[in-house]
């Protein structure tokens, strides 16, 4: 795909998601996370653990209305923080060399599992108009360190690059701070690929990565160093709340049902553990015998899950085994796409607690606060995400876009999302 399409497609990307983040204002309002939390008093042990932030601590992270209009020239009317995430998904584009290169514009949100994003107008620029702050959730620490270890390495390393002509980044690499580092800086494109230029600055701290990203028109200048020390002061700020939240307000893990793979179907419960027997985490062969009188069909391709179909033939569930195909690494009752044909009753299947299979998604919402939106532009697939403080994904399949108000769910996910595989651009 060429860079001008590419242009022209997250265009589209961002006036979609501008119209749900008007619309996101008619869902019900997200809360603090799905896991409940206890309660001490002062003089309560310092939290200790990961920094893993979840929910709505993810607005902890942003920048407000007035210093992204200090910082960068050209933005205007500044938009609240939003759950939606409208992702574009849709790949090709030349091969850049090095090959690390693609790291830098990757649609990183692409293997994350909750974000916040904060849009902007550029009334300057007239083909993209935007600008936007986005606020990725990854699993665990070690995915985001990853991530931004790859980033790193492409800022320091594509200064110029080949990308179907010369390209360009002009990069910003500010110290690391206690707990965060950043970078910043100006892409480039050849004219056959577009000529665009664009600003990005990228920080990480804990398991998340806040993006920030506008074109550059005409001769602005963007104080990069500016804006990566602004990122890591935000994100030093934000690691100390999260800590300060954790020690008065430890948290907790869900308790696990005993699961008793005598009980029918719709008496299993879906858990972060698993769903009823079938186990996150189990050998394969296993959890397949665990769905006891299921008829269990294979893997239609390499890598992709087992079907389970009840006696009747009226509700299934998939079990996606690892990279390795030996072990458990997700689950779904009922269908996992939005445009599956045959609806299957939630009557028959698992549930997770009071929620499931064909009830509205603005039920999950209401019961499981704090998650996030998506609404994929390549394969029209919609869903509501929310995620553990140990990176346990629960998906909630919709049959349309999420915002609709008639939006059903068709299938419901858990999912260990620490075992995802690594991208790696080089």
């Amino acid at each position: 795909m060429s860079r001008s399409r590419s242009l022209t497609t997250a265009a589209a990307g961002v006036i979609a998601a501008g119209s749900l983040l008007l619309l996101a204002a008619c869902a019900p309002e997200p809360g603090t996370g799905p896991e409940p939390t206890g309660s001490e008093g002062p003089g309560a042990s310092p939290y200790t653990g990961p920094a893993v932030f979840v929910g709505d601590e993810l607005d902890m992270l942003l920048l407000t209305p007035d210093e992204i209009t200090e910082l960068l020239p050209g933005s205007a009317e500044v938009g609240a923080s939003s759950s939606v995430l409208q992702q574009i998904s849709d790949g090709g584009g030349p091969s850049p060399e090095p090959a690390i290169c693609a790291a830098l514009f990757a649609e990183q949100s692409l293997w994350t599992v909750g974000s916040r994003t904060v849009s902007w107008k550029v009334p300057d620029d007239a083909q993209r108009g935007a600008g936007s702050l986005s606020v990725l959730q990854f699993a665990d620490e070690d995915h985001a360190a990853k991530r931004m270890d790859q980033l790193r390495s492409a800022a320091e390393q594509c200064g110029t690059f080949d990308y179907n002509g010369e390209a360009s980044f002009e990069a910003v690499l500010p110290d690391a701070s206690e707990n965060a580092q950043a970078f910043a800086g100006v892409l480039t494109f050849p004219e056959i690929e577009g000529g665009a230029r664009t600003f990005s600055a990228v920080a990480s701290v804990g398991n998340v990565l806040v993006q920030i990203w506008q074109p550059v028109v005409g001769d602005t200048v963007i104080d990069g160093e500016a804006v990566a020390e602004l990122l890591l002061w935000r994100a030093e700020d934000a690691h100390a709340a999260l800590f300060d939240e954790l020690t008065a307000n430890p948290p907790t893990e869900e308790e696990e049902p005993a699961p008793d793979a005598s009980e029918p179907w719709n008496e299993w419960a879906v858990s972060a553990g698993g769903v009823g027997p079938i186990r996150l985490g189990d050998p394969i062969d296993d959890a397949v015998k665990a769905a006891a009188g299921a008829q269990a069909i294979e893997p239609a391709f390499e890598q992709g899950p087992w079907r389970v179909v009840n006696q009747d033939a009226t509700a299934s569930m998939l079990i996606q085994p690892d990279e390795g195909g030996t072990v458990v690494t997700s689950i779904t009752v009922g269908n996992d796409r939005t445009f599956d044909e045959i609806a299957q009753s939630g009557a028959v299947l698992p549930a997770r607690g009071d929620v499931r299979v064909g009830d509205a998604v603005a039920e999950a919402i209401a019961a499981y606060p704090g998650g996030t939106t998506v609404t994929v532009a390549s394969s029209g697939d919609d869903w509501y995400d929310v995620v553990t403080r140990d990176g346990h994904l629960f998906r909630f399949h919709a049959d349309r876009d999420v915002v609709d108000p008639g939006s059903l769910i068709v299938g419901i996910t858990v999912e260990d999302a620490t075992t995802r595989r690594d991208i790696v651009f080089d």
